[in-house]
């Protein structure tokens, strides 16, 4: 009986051991996967605050935890579940899914883009007049909740790519882990940003130091430009992102020529530039990445909305409104 109690005892042991060195993985492959999608968590966290652009300040966190919740569904219901079947039984579809969403977000900032140089308007934008504030916030809150699927698929494609080679236990935990933590710091983020005019009102009527009331006035003043901002850093994200995945894409497909050319652009900056190497050749980079995801957009914005007839434009939209 002490033996059978010992041997137990020690089973337990090795599986609490394991476990731990389970956990210790997960948190370390967490790391690196983390790290890698800097550059899409910013593009979320860019983008998103232009769903609430306009709307009742008393519906600015309501909105925001609607897309929250949304957004934590796309990477845990759907995103996690597929990302780890296409991992066990179908690696070879990954990078063409992944382009597919790459398309779509060159898609989406080129029409912001012509839109912004006077092209038609599709569907409902800030400029439209709101006849349904209800419908249009939840038109708001699916296209957040849309986009936010691309990006939290690319999210998840690199976060996969870290840990490709751990266990099917190591991978869902790292997943869950870095879909977690990059929907808390970004929702969580965009939510001070967008409250910031509403701080800064409060400080600038209560504050109990003409320094505080000034700050807060100075906070309210300077909420329009960040927003200004923070829609031309996500448009520009959405075509350096979509660009991106759209290069690496081909490039693992077996077309070398346009990531092989850019990273030999990059690294040619690098050498002339000196202690600024790294950072200007980053930027060039991203800057050739976005030029041609705006070209591979634009294209799709000419495709779909002149020859395949998809989409309204604003006067369609107006048209439709007015016959009702």
């Amino acid at each position: 009986m002490p033996s059978g109690l010992a041997a137990l005892l020690d089973d337990i042991s090795i599986i609490a051991r394991t476990a731990s060195a389970s956990v210790d993985d997960i948190a370390a492959a967490a790391g690196r996967a983390g790290s890698k999608t800097a550059g899409v968590v910013i593009d979320d966290a860019a983008v998103t605050p232009s769903y609430v652009t306009g709307l009742d300040p008393s519906r600015e966190l309501p909105i925001i935890w609607a897309i929250t919740k949304g957004s934590l569904k796309n990477k845990l219901l759907i995103l996690l579940p597929a990302a780890l079947l296409l991992s066990e039984f179908l690696p070879w579809l990954i990078i063409p899914i992944l382009m597919l969403g790459g398309a779509f977000l060159c898609y989406e900032g080129a029409e912001k883009v012509m839109e912004k140089l006077g092209g038609a308007k599709h569907g409902k934008n800030l400029e439209s007049p709101i006849e349904d504030p209800v419908e249009f916030e939840k038109e708001r809150v699916s296209g957040a909740i849309r986009t936010d699927l691309i990006l939290s698929a690319e999210i998840m494609a690199i976060t996969l790519s870290e840990v490709a080679t751990e266990s099917l236990l190591t991978r869902a935990g790292v997943l869950a882990i870095v879909g977690i933590a990059v929907t808390v710091v970004v929702y969580g983020t965009v939510a001070l940003i967008v409250k910031m005019d509403d701080v800064g009102l409060h400080l600038a009527k209560e504050g109990k130091t003409a320094g505080g009331r000034r700050f807060g006035l100075g906070l309210v003043n300077a909420m329009p430009h960040l927003l200004t901002a923070l829609s031309l850093i996500g448009t520009v994200a959405m075509l350096w992102v979509g660009g991106g995945i759209i290069i690496h894409g081909l490039h693992e497909l077996g077309v070398l020529f346009p990531e092989e050319a850019i990273h030999e652009a990059e690294h040619w900056v690098e050498t002339l530039a000196g202690g600024l190497g790294p950072i200007l050749g980053w930027l060039t980079f991203a800057t050739l990445s976005a030029l041609i995801g705006l070209v591979l957009g634009v294209i799709i914005v000419f495709v779909l909305h002149n020859v395949l007839g998809l989409g309204h434009t604003e006067h369609a939209d107006e048209a439709v409104v007015g016959g009702h």
